[in-house]
């Protein structure tokens, strides 16, 4: 059943879909595809698929032109993960570039200064910024085009200015009252307030960093001006970075974790991200036959929301930096474990009080994008801030927001997640993957806690329902904002009498409109390494858009 939201993954168009129900059509070519949150910043990385780059440097420049067009969810004070196909090998790897707490941030310190919780913006919510290292990783490993050439997109914008779209301005608008009160945040608020709509936003500051990082890769930002600038702006606010802080980070390659879902693989990276969270939810769903109860039956969602609260109490339990602390994930993520976690759902009965289970016995606001180079390599990014404008501490002079990622942790002894010095917070940002046979899909939704469900949910639409790319980002979906309880927000998209039915089972739902952004924006791009084909998608819930790279229909032609 798939209610004439998508065509098919495969095979021809059914004649009832003319009478569609998604907003958009995937787009599809023979060459690479970059999807991202921005046209102009998918674009720029499509341009750069033009040139000759890889779908690396695509990502690297759609990232850095992001930072520009969406300074209030990512830029370079922020933090990034990647998941890196390789179509040549059939090699997957992820990269984790989430950065630490200051050495002499602990809760020791806090407490000194009279705070007993973790700041949720400021100086104190403050973690290294991961981001530059995890581009620099990136292209050292896979890149083709020479590094300064990735950034002219993003200095153009930075110094010429863009037109500021829809959604960014509503995201902007909201936060402005608290950048009024933030520290160096009057270059997020030209003329007093928060940029319009279609009203040009330049940062020419921004762009002496992108410049230096163009220049001087990493050395400019961990060692040089723009670490005495990040150093400069914390101690005169009282913070304790330090330059060791700065000098010392390093990225990490890391081995993605997987689970089958129905006969598919679908891939996360391992905490500190919460990816193990989504593959925990399959592995619950995949007990039960959704393909039969049908895509918009209450019997379906009962089952998906059941699984969310089984697998976030686990993730409140047990998440911290495996570094420093021991994570169960081979058990959270077996299937064992789910089979256990599964059968305390109750048919047509939700539990509003959840607890985690013991793993220990099974052991066996963001931005997202993704691109497929013509080669048929895939890169699915994931970068943020955290919350909007994330700390709300901006770098004099060089103008971009520092990361709030520090918020996420606790002060809690007994915690994994407790603060410590050089150690990386609970991250909610996770990019996805997922194949079967020649299939093989990058993907991403937004939205801080959204994201693990949202993930499960786009997976099951796929597989469950048969759902194309486009169909399964656009679909009606459900989010729980906590780590627990019976509070949902869901589309009302999602029938009045299905929803009539989740409340009597006892949830308390909260109801949306239609492509509500609280269902997080997303995008995926797909490789049919049997047909050479890309596919690539974007959900109408952000500004973005798929972006086919150009066909080189004017450069000149050789003699016939």
């Amino acid at each position: 059943m798939t209610l004439g939201l998508a065509v098919p993954l495969m095979g021809q168009m059914p004649h009832s879909s003319l009478d569609r129900m998604t907003a958009r059509s995937m787009v599809i070519s023979r060459r690479g595809i970059v999807a991202s949150d921005q046209v102009l910043a998918s674009q720029a990385g499509a341009e750069i698929l033009a040139r000759g780059g890889s779908a690396a440097d695509a990502a690297i420049a759609t990232n850095a032109a992001m930072g520009v067009l969406e300074p209030m969810l990512n830029g370079m004070g922020g933090d990034l993960f990647a998941i890196e196909y390789d179509a040549k090998t059939g090699k997957l790897v992820g990269l984790n570039s989430s950065g630490w707490a200051p050495e002499k941030l602990t809760p020791a310190f806090l407490k000194s200064k009279a705070i007993t919780r973790m700041p949720g913006y400021g100086i104190y919510s403050v973690t290294v910024p991961g981001v530059v290292a995890g581009w620099w990783a990136l292209h050292e490993r896979y890149g083709k085009l020479p590094w300064g050439e990735l950034f002219l997109p993003a200095i153009y914008f930075a110094r010429h200015g863009f037109p500021v779209t829809q959604f960014v301005a509503a995201y902007w608008s909201a936060a402005q009252s608290r950048l009024v009160r933030g520290v160096n945040t009057q270059v997020y608020l030209p003329g007093g307030s928060a940029p319009k709509v279609g009203q040009i936003f330049r940062n020419p500051a921004y762009a002496q960093a992108l410049e230096l990082v163009a220049e001087k890769g990493p050395e400019a930002f961990y060692h040089g001006p723009i670490a005495k600038a990040i150093l400069k702006t914390s101690h005169g606010l009282g913070g304790v970075m330090t330059e060791s802080d700065l000098a010392d980070f390093k990225p990490e390659w890391v081995s993605t974790i997987s689970t089958t879902y129905r006969g598919w693989q679908v891939y996360e990276l391992p905490p500190n991200g919460q990816g193990m969270a989504a593959l925990e939810m399959l592995n619950i769903m995949e007990k039960f036959p959704l393909g039969e109860y049908g895509f918009l039956s209450a019997r379906a969602f009962h089952v998906k929301m059941a699984a969310q609260q089984l697998a976030y109490a686990d993730l409140k339990r047990y998440i911290g930096d495996p570094r420093l602390v021991r994570v169960p994930v081979e058990g959270i993520i077996s299937k064992a474990y789910a089979a256990k976690r599964a059968a305390s759902i109750e048919p047509g009965k939700a539990t509003c009080h959840t607890t985690p289970g013991n793993p220990w016995r099974y052991n066996g606001d963001t931005t997202y994008m993704t691109v497929v180079d013509s080669q048929g390599n895939i890169v699915s990014l994931i970068q943020s801030l955290f919350e909007g404008f994330g700390s709300f501490v901006v770098v004099k002079p060089y103008g971009f927001a520092l990361q709030d990622r520090g918020a996420l942790f606790n002060l809690d002894p007994k915690s994994p997640d407790v603060l410590a010095g050089h150690k990386r917070p609970w991250h909610t940002i996770i990019p996805g993957f997922m194949q079967k046979g020649p299939l093989h899909i990058g993907f991403g939704i937004m939205g801080g806690l959204n994201q693990p469900q949202a993930h499960a949910q786009f997976v099951s639409d796929v597989v469950d329902y048969g759902m194309s790319l486009q169909g399964a980002l656009e679909a009606p979906r459900f989010t729980n904002a906590r780590l627990d309880g019976c509070d949902f927000f869901i589309e009302d998209r999602v029938p009045a009498r299905v929803r009539d039915k989740l409340a009597k089972m006892g949830y308390r739902l909260r109801v949306r409109g239609a492509f509500s952004s609280v269902m997080g924006g997303g995008h995926a791009v797909m490789y049919d390494s049997a047909t050479g084909m890309k596919y690539g998608a974007s959900s109408p819930r952000k500004d973005g858009a798929a972006i086919p790279q150009p066909a080189p229909i004017f450069q000149k032609q050789g003699k016939r």
